[in-house]
């Protein structure tokens, strides 16, 4: 089939009708035209299953995931020989043409439109993606974290009188240090999503994505551990406890950063090297993750996965405006919870908790963390919502932050422990609006800027956040708890509301010219059009 260089999702399904559109994903043909073949005998000997239309399963067909059959990894025996293949534009041949992958793209080998492949044998591939290349990615997104998180333990260890700083000095170093970390997160965090959709579907995306930021609360509570354990070094060779903290950390980080190095392959092809001859997966297992990938998103085919981005290309991104709604939201949802979790420990040292006690009292918190975040996501994809859901952060964060203004000046230090620590286990929205920012974005060669230039906006808010709190507001903070009450009630009143307002506008708008066209015209404008990503008039916002 001849390459074609845009590839996108399409609204067509043969010459008399279409399916409705689905906000941020391909709207997926049922096939007037299927090719049958059967599933390769050298992989399944002795069984042959005829594919059909028929066996073909709906798009939308076991898309959100029930978590306890993902951790039982259960496969109930009736389903297990069932056809998993999802229908797709791939499907009917007068379509497949249209969004064919680049004759560059680097797995374009083990893409089978014909393939078929059962229930078992996908659950059975998707179990060792998690284990081969979530959990590494989890692990390694877990080290970025880890340096981060021992500045509060620093605190804790009095590294602000050692070194005669004031919190406003804190504020503009830490403010310093975001900076550092927003490069990071820009070369670091949507490479990272990129490369896990390479992986996955789109509904399998945001569940992972989910488990990634999960591994950051991971990381903290051992992080808590270790500090707990090497600010006890306080006086070895003369040494602050928090410079042996930031010390053994820094080489923790450092020997995981190495061995991702060597860990991580290019792509699912590609896991084959010198000291991995096997490679992680055969040819089957191949077959079936890229063919299941560009499926379920033709878009993943548009680019090798070394190329590079042209100014054009990278501009294009840049200006889209349809994004611009998301990324004011990551300027601005953050910044509610971010002073009170970033003081936690300045604080809780001040109301009489020692060094040791104040690195313990962080724990649960974190696990509770661990569990909202977990909780929101999956709410996210059960009721395939983003904009509302995505307000249970603020919706958490505003009467926690009411009842700190009103606690009075000399408060109960446990009390305040109860009030803060529930702040500060808010359900992170963030894995939801990243993976939204994706899917709104259409195409590879957008998916790594957008994610970027949202990221930067995230890392903006919490150099905004860093300066809040100020010395002559201590101890209670009224002027900037105020402040942050106000900015949560613009989230809750306005932005949240307001976006998702807008996609539903915007796909409405899509809508009323597509579905105006007449079969012809449609065919004509994917032969001809020269828009791509979420351009294109076939391309629906998730909201």
């Amino acid at each position: 089939m001849p390459s074609v260089p845009n590839p996108a999702a399409v609204a067509v399904i043969d010459d008399h009708a279409t399916l409705p559109s689905l906000p941020g994903r391909p709207l997926s043909p049922t096939p007037s035209t299927l090719s049958t073949s059967s599933i390769d005998k050298k992989s399944r000997a002795d069984v042959e299953v005829e594919a059909s239309k028929d066996d073909l399963a709906d798009p939308d067909e076991g898309s959100v995931t029930r978590l306890t059959d993902w951790l039982l990894r259960r496969v109930p025996k009736s389903e297990g020989d069932r056809i998993a293949t999802k229908r797709s534009v791939y499907d009917d041949p007068n379509l497949a043409r249209h969004y064919w992958p680049k004759e560059t793209y680097e797995n374009i080998h083990r893409f089978d439109p014909a393939a078929r492949w059962t229930v078992a044998e996908e659950k059975s591939l998707v179990r060792k993606i998690d284990w081969k290349v979530m959990a590494w990615a989890a692990l390694s997104f877990s080290a970025l974290n880890l340096d981060r998180n021992n500045l509060g333990a620093a605190n804790s260890d009095n590294i602000l009188k050692d070194l005669g700083m004031t919190t406003d000095d804190f504020n503009l170093a830490g403010s310093g240090s975001l900076d550092t970390h927003a490069d990071v997160c820009l070369d670091f965090i949507p490479d990272l999503i990129l490369y896990l959709s390479y992986f996955y579907t789109k509904n399998e995306l945001p569940f992972r994505l989910s488990l990634f930021w999960m591994s950051s609360n991971v990381c903290s509570i051992v992080s808590s551990f270790i500090s707990f354990g090497v600010l006890h070094m306080r006086g070895v060779l003369g040494k602050a406890g928090w410079r042996w903290l930031f010390l053994v950390e820094g080489l923790i980080t450092l020997s995981i950063g190495i061995a991702t190095f060597f860990r991580m392959p290019p792509s699912p092809t590609q896991t084959r090297t010198w000291f991995r001859p096997k490679g992680w997966f055969t040819e089957r297992e191949e077959t079936i993750c890229v063919s299941r990938v560009l499926r379920d998103d033709p878009s993943k085919g548009d680019m090798h996965n070394r190329e590079g981005l042209t100014i054009k290309r990278l501009w294009q991104a840049c200006c889209d405006y349809d994004l611009w709604p998301l990324y004011i939201l990551g300027l601005m949802f953050g910044i509610p919870p971010s002073p009170p979790s970033t003081y936690l420990t300045l604080s809780l040292r001040k109301l009489g908790f020692g060094t040791f006690e104040t690195n313990l009292l962080t724990i649960p918190s974190t696990v509770v963390g661990i569990l909202t975040m977990f909780g929101i996501t999956w709410i996210s994809e059960r009721v395939n919502d983003r904009s509302f859901v995505s307000m249970a952060e603020d919706i958490w964060t505003l009467p926690c932050l009411v009842a700190l203004y009103c606690l009075p000046a000399n408060p109960n230090q446990w009390i305040y422990f109860t009030v803060a620590s529930i702040l500060v286990s808010y359900p992170y929205t963030h894995p939801i609006q990243v993976g939204w920012c994706s899917r709104n974005s259409g195409s590879v060669a957008s998916r790594t800027v957008n994610a970027s230039l949202y990221n930067m906006f995230v890392q903006l808010s919490s150099v905004i956040a860093s300066f809040i709190y100020r010395s002559d507001d201590a101890p209670r903070y009224l002027r900037g708890n105020r402040v942050l009450i106000a900015i949560a009630c613009v989230n809750l009143l306005v932005l949240y509301p307001s976006t998702k307002a807008y996609y539903v506008w915007r796909n409405r708008q899509r809508d009323k010219i597509w579905d105006q066209m007449t079969p012809e015209e449609r065919s004509n404008y994917l032969e001809t059009t020269k828009d791509i990503g979420n351009r294109r008039l076939d391309f629906r916002f998730a909201h």
